[in-house]
């Protein structure tokens, strides 16, 4: 057995979002599917103050929403992950996401990111039903 001097191994099997390492400044975490992370469950945005956030798909579907604005959302955005690919959230962006049932995401972000510096904002009706619509629109048949 190596010891953990040498090399920390992780894994998470679980449901939702799971820090699994910490190092220094940054931390490693891994997202799986929650209910509440279905499209039409999505109910905030988040951000954080002080990092960026880099999201890796690794199975499954993820769709990655993105609102411009400062205070409030004035537009909403859908990046559909794509698998091994880095996808970094600047800082100060409002975002949200959703996953497949059989999702796992990769999540590197600073590790003092916390709930003090990562305000959350209400999806506005006409928000939920532009994330529904993107969402459909995105993992529609035609798109498997």
């Amino acid at each position: 057995m190596i010891s953990e001097q040498l090399l920390e191994i992780r894994e998470y099997a679980g449901t939702g979002y799971q820090p699994l390492i910490d190092y220094g400044a940054w931390r490693v975490a891994i997202l799986r599917f929650i209910d509440e992370l279905l499209p039409e469950r999505l109910d905030n945005w988040q951000r954080h103050h002080e990092t960026d956030e880099v999201f890796v798909l690794l199975q499954g579907r993820c769709i990655l929403f993105l609102g411009a604005g400062d205070q409030t959302v004035t537009h909403v955005y859908a990046q559909d992950l794509m698998p091994l690919k880095l996808y970094n959230v600047k800082r100060g962006v409002w975002h949200t996401h959703a996953l497949s049932q059989d999702a796992v995401v990769l999540i590197v972000e600073n590790l003092d990111t916390t709930i003090e510096n990562s305000p959350r904002l209400p999806l506005t009706a006409a928000h939920r039903q532009q994330v529904a619509a993107l969402a459909q629109e995105l993992w529609s048949e035609k798109n498997q």
